[in-house]
């Protein structure tokens, strides 16, 4: 599968499933987790989207830190000596 159809196959998932506990809160009385009036849920899509915007954004950066990240077992890539000059 490639990504658009990945993207696609999860947008269609996440609309499902809103739709489907809106649903279920509907037919069993729960309040529904989502916010009955407009200013809500525009919030609630501006917050989406700024979170979308911010991931892509730092996606893009480069790594300033990446000399201190270690490897799956926890190591340096360098010596702490060399770290501290």
């Amino acid at each position: 599968m490639n990504t658009a159809a990945t993207q696609k196959t999860k947008i269609a998932l996440g609309l499902l499933l809103g739709f489907a506990i809106g649903a279920l809160c509907r037919w069993t009385g729960v309040p529904s987790p989502a916010p009955p009036v407009l200013a809500g849920a525009l919030l609630v899509v501006a917050m989406t989207l700024g979170y979308i915007a911010t991931d892509r954004w730092f996606a893009k950066r480069e790594a300033r830190h990446r000399h201190l990240c270690g490897g799956p077992d926890g190591s340096l890539k360098r010596s702490p000596k060399a770290l501290a000059d």
